[in-house]
C-alpha cells in the first residue's frame, strides 16, 4: 500500500495565510509517501512568491515531485517569459522540470504543460507522450503508473478556460502505453472519474490549496491510497475554520480494463 498527497494551485501571493500551517500539519500528520505538487506555486512569478513556495516544501518531511504551472512563469516581463521562462521555478524549486519516483508499487512521471506563448492554455505534444510511453513500457510490471502534470486533458466541469493543446492524441496514447491515474490541477476543482473516451485512465484534478481565488469550491486537497488495484481517494477540505478534514472519499477498482466506481 503507497499513499500519495496531490495538492495543487497554492498561488504564494495570493493566498489563505492562516491556511499555510494546517496545510503542513495535515501533510506530516499523514505521513505519505510522496508529496505530488501540479503546478501554479506562484500567483505572478516573482521571487519573493518562489521563496515562500519553498519555504512551504522545505516544512514537507515526505519526498516531493513538482511540476511548473501557467502562473510560474513570469507574465509581466515578456522577455524572461519568452527567453527564460522557467528561471525563477528552476532555481527555487527544482531544475528538474519533469521528474519521476519509482518504487516498488508506484511509478510516478512529472510532464511540464505551460506554454510560454500562452498564458492559460497548455500544451502536450506527441514526443512528450511517446516519452512517458517508452519509460512506462521499459519496465513492464504491475506498479500504479502514475502522470502528473498541470493542465487537465479533459474538462469535465464548466470551465471558460481552453482545453490543452494535444489532449485527445494525448489520452488516446497515454491509455494505449498502460498510464492509469493522471494527476492535475488548473481549474480550482476536484474531479476524480474515469476519462470518457479511456475508461482505464482515471482523472483526478485537485482543487486549490491555499488560494484566496475559490471557483465554488473550498480550499482542498486530495489523498490517494494505492493497494494493488484498489485506488482510495480522499478529499481533504477547509472551510472558513483553518483546519483541514476529509469531506469525501471515492474508491475505485481496476476491473476489465476500466476504473470502476465502488459505489458504499
Amino acid at each position: 500500500m503507497k499513499r500519495v498527497i496531490h495538492i495543487s494551485d497554492l498561488h504564494f501571493g495570493k493566498i489563505r495565510d492562516e491556511l499555510v500551517d494546517p496545510l503542513v500539519k495535515t501533510i506530516n500528520d499523514l505521513k505519505p509517501d510522496l508529496v505530488c505538487v501540479s503546478g501554479d506555486f506562484t500567483q505572478r512569478a516573482r521571487r519573493s512568491q518562489f521563496a515562500d513556495a519553498r519555504q512551504f516544501l522545505d516544512r514537507i518531511e515526505a519526498p516531493t515531485l513538482s511540476v511548473p504551472g501557467n502562473h510560474d512563469t513570469p507574465l509581466e516581463n515578456l522577455i524572461e517569459r519568452f527567453f527564460r521562462p522557467f528561471r525563477r521555478y528552476k532555481k527555487a524549486i527544482n531544475q528538474d522540470l519533469e521528474p519521476t519516483f519509482s518504487d516498488d508499487e508506484i511509478h510516478v512521471i512529472g510532464v511540464n504543460t505551460v506554454n510560454r506563448f500562452a498564458h492559460q492554455r497548455g500544451k502536450v505534444g506527441s514526443h512528450t507522450v511517446k516519452r512517458i510511453c517508452d519509460t512506462f513500457q521499459s519496465k513492464p510490471d504491475d506498479r500504479c503508473r502514475i502522470v502528473v502534470l498541470h493542465h487537465p486533458l479533459e474538462h469535465l466541469t464548466e470551465t471558460d478556460k481552453r482545453l490543452t493543446s494535444g489532449a485527445a492524441k494525448a489520452i488516446e496514447g497515454l491509455s494505449e502505453c498502460g498510464a492509469d491515474v493522471l494527476l492535475c490541477g488548473h481549474l480550482h476543482t476536484t474531479v476524480t472519474s474515469p476519462f470518457t473516451a479511456a475508461p482505464g485512465l482515471l482523472l483526478v484534478q485537485a482543487g486549490t490549496g491555499l488560494s484566496s481565488r475559490l471557483r465554488g469550491e473550498e480550499n482542498t486537497f486530495n489523498l490517494l491510497t494505492v493497494e494493488g488495484a484498489k485506488l482510495k481517494i480522499e478529499r481533504f477540505a477547509a472551510g472558513e475554520t483553518p483546519e483541514f478534514a476529509v469531506d469525501e472519499t471515492r474508491d475505485f477498482e481496476f476491473v476489465d480494463n476500466a476504473w470502476v466506481h465502488q459505489s458504499t
